[in-house]
């Protein structure tokens, strides 16, 4: 893992990006305060090829069967993007794009592209997939660790997503649609007209976290953050919701986070 580390300033927001840890957003300070969980397995890393677990750590494609590593036993969990060290194919004081090249274990070959940029108000992150040889399934997605505390009261966290994913006793979807439930949660939620998440410290500040994508996996059962993941896709969706990557046309995903100082 490289300890390289790319700083990105607009007016007084500051992000810090660390390509060799997975090409993680590792930190992001407003006026100060830094709103992201701190340690190199938390920031907001990106989840490629798939986000969240995968049942057994299989997935189909056709008429093959692809085995992950069990790295949350009995499952496969949140791609492996995080685990590699990405390259810098272009930066300025506000943006940086990073790239990564799929690799073993992962069955294909293909490249992910990630942008990250910064505004006085707001983080913008884009990503896009793409094969070099034959089509397979993939998933995007983000993992952001927001601190639960800036040092005022705890955040408080609201939407309205149109259903809940059902959720088992092994953290997978049932495939059942809920209405949503109170937390705490470690749920996938569907919402058709796009993410769209307040994060609220009160008399601090105010985050929404936007995406066009249907799919939101809100966490907050630990105690130090808490993480709000749009994504292309629920858990486990290599085998329930696939996306196709093609050679003529990637699989390609956006978020933003906007802030307002109350």
């Amino acid at each position: 893992m490289s300890d390289e580390e790319i700083t990105l300033t607009a007016g007084d927001a500051e992000v810090t990006v660390r390509p060799g840890n997975g090409g993680r957003v590792g930190g992001l300070r407003v006026g100060g305060l830094e709103l992201l969980r701190q340690g190199e397995r938390f920031g907001c890393f990106p989840m490629v090829p798939w986000c969240g677990r995968i049942r057994d750590g299989r997935f189909r494609d056709g008429g093959d069967v692809h085995q992950m590593p069990l790295n949350a036993a009995p499952n496969a969990i949140h791609g492996t993007v995080r685990d590699g060290v990405w390259k810098v194919a272009r930066r300025t004081p506000d943006e940086v794009v990073l790239t990564y090249d799929l690799v073993a274990p992962w069955p294909f070959t293909g490249r992910v592209t990630q942008a990250v940029t910064l505004a006085e108000d707001a983080l913008t992150l884009a990503m896009a997939v793409e094969t070099y040889d034959s089509s397979f399934p993939a998933q995007i997605g983000w993992h952001p660790w927001f601190n639960r505390n800036l040092g005022g009261d705890d955040v408080q966290v609201a939407f309205a997503p149109a259903w809940q994913e059902e959720r088992g006793d092994d953290h997978l979807p049932t495939g059942e649609r809920v209405e949503p439930k109170p937390g705490p949660w470690d749920d996938c939620f569907g919402t058709p007209g796009g993410v769209d998440v307040t994060l609220t410290w009160p008399g601090q500040l105010e985050v929404k976290v936007t995406s066009p994508e249907e799919w939101v996996v809100v966490y907050d059962e630990q105690e130090a953050a808490v993480c709000v993941e749009p994504q292309t896709g629920p858990p486990d969706g290599l085998n329930t919701h696939p996306r196709l990557v093609t050679l003529l046309e990637p699989l390609e995903a956006t978020t933003e986070w906007r802030w307002t100082r109350l």
